[in-house]
């Protein structure tokens, strides 16, 4: 049960190349993959558990592989959270930053099919603001893939 089937420091080695290679797959994929979870996106990220956990494990079950795994992503989290904190750039790529999707009652359309923004989406994020269309000064998708919506005065 505690017996390693493969050496600790491949185990290391395995946590965080896939956490790495993780982090750059969902970045990519843009704000509202990462703010918006929509049920097809809860079953992408069910299934890359899936797919990453034999790549993690590399086929040790053992309750002593399972820490060092655990405890190796939770050590890169704090890491990249930590150097995105010190680093504006890195911060800058980890986070993104927020985008002007309309201004004045218009929507700019290249942006929002850019970000796979759908009209459902900023119809909500107007009924939320308790804006009409006209009354909106400008819409913004925010890094952390929310919109917010600002009124005229």
């Amino acid at each position: 049960m505690f017996e390693l089937h493969v050496a600790w420091w491949e185990l290391l080695a395995r946590a965080a190349l896939i956490y790495l290679a993780l982090l750059v797959m969902v970045r990519l994929s843009g704000k509202r993959t990462v703010g918006q979870f929509t049920p097809f996106d809860l079953l992408v990220v069910m299934l890359l558990s899936e797919a990453v956990s034999n790549g993690l494990s590399g086929g040790d079950d053992s309750v002593a592989g399972a820490w060092i795994l655990a405890a190796t992503l939770i050590a890169m989290n704090a890491c990249i959270g930590f150097l995105g904190s010190r680093s504006k750039r890195l911060e800058g790529w980890l986070e993104g930053s927020p985008v002007l999707i309309g201004r004045d009652g218009t929507w700019f359309d290249r942006e929002l099919r850019r970000h796979r923004i759908g009209t459902a989406d900023v119809e909500k994020a107007l009924r939320e603001a308790d804006c009409d269309l006209e009354e909106m000064h400008m819409g913004v998708l925010e890094s952390d893939g929310s919109i917010s919506i600002l009124k005229r005065k």
